[in-house]
């Protein structure tokens, strides 16, 4: 594991831009970058114009470490080259910004008002050629929960925890991410449980694990705040949800300690029509306001 990464993550003012759609929501992303589905014949062409949405956003003057710490990669992105280097390699060597994979499969169906993860085939070596042959820092795996279900969430967070152990034995650092829908009619009682969780299975962990969260702002400021003194935590992040950049920004800055790492909040206003004078001025913006927010 880099240490410098390490350390850079757990105490650099900055936080993560989440550059991680795949399969399912690609064509979303896309669209809200304004390529609409009929601009590509297969799933080649369609990565293929995610890979370019992805490298003008990191190959940006705008997009430096000076606000960005780090970056989450789809695998498919991982294995791609910016500028004749793979992007992992881009992003430490030529941005000083740190690289995370995306390793979660996707969403199960909906059971105790959860979605848990899919099943993850071959993780053992996906992820011994992302830390071996890509150089990547950590990983990122996201389910859902729903409404408050004590046996889901404790089901999720059992789940988080169990793929986590896997990545840090395998040389990363897991970012886990049991995200709380924002539209959950009990979202407040949701966290305190999660919180009440991660409490538990942190006491049990051996000394010299490391890992993060990335979780849904919380209902109630400062939910997760005492987690972050917990010496097996390098950092907590919030996700964005579904929230617009403005919302995000406002309930990010009532959590203290807690940095972004925004997909959609990042991305919301970026083009494909834009010029680059244009669309490098309109994400220093957004990456401004969100560094703002990380740091209050």
């Amino acid at each position: 594991m880099n240490k410098e990464q390490l350390e850079r993550m757990h105490s650099a003012a900055g936080f993560i831009a989440a550059l991680d759609q795949s399969g399912g929501s690609t064509p979303k992303a896309l669209k809200a970058y304004g390529i609409e589905e009929g601009a590509w014949k297969n799933d080649d062409e369609m990565f293929d114009l995610v890979h370019q949405m992805r490298t003008r956003i990191i190959t940006s003057p705008s997009f430096t470490n000076k606000g960005i710490l780090a970056a989450i990669l789809f695998q498919n992105t991982m294995d791609r080259k910016i500028e004749d280097k793979f992007t992992a390699d881009y992003l430490w060597e030529e941005k000083g910004i740190i690289p995370i994979l995306k390793i979660d499969k996707g969403l199960a169906d909906e059971e105790n008002h959860v979605k848990m993860m899919k099943p993850i085939p071959g993780l053992e070596e996906t992820m011994k050629h992302a830390v071996e042959d890509r150089h990547i820092f950590g990983t990122k795996e996201r389910s859902v929960i729903l409404d408050y279900d004590e046996k889901g969430i404790r089901d999720i967070v059992d789940q988080q925890f169990e793929i986590g152990l896997q990545v840090w034995k395998c040389g990363a650092v897991p970012i886990l991410e049991p995200e709380v829908d924002i539209h959950n009619p009990h979202k407040a009682e949701c966290e305190k449980l999660v919180h009440d969780l991660f409490k538990e299975h942190l006491a049990a962990l051996d000394p010299d694990v490391r890992l993060m969260f990335k979780l849904t702002i919380p209902t109630v400021a400062d939910t997760y705040r005492d987690l972050m003194d917990d010496p097996h935590v390098v950092r907590i992040v919030a996700l964005s949800g579904g929230y617009s950049q403005d919302e995000s920004c406002e309930l990010l800055a009532q959590n203290h300690g807690m940095i972004a790492s925004f997909s959609r909040a990042l991305a919301q206003d970026l083009r494909a029509q834009q010029s680059d004078e244009e669309f490098n001025a309109i994400l220093k913006t957004a990456i401004d306001k969100i560094l703002a927010a990380s740091i209050a």
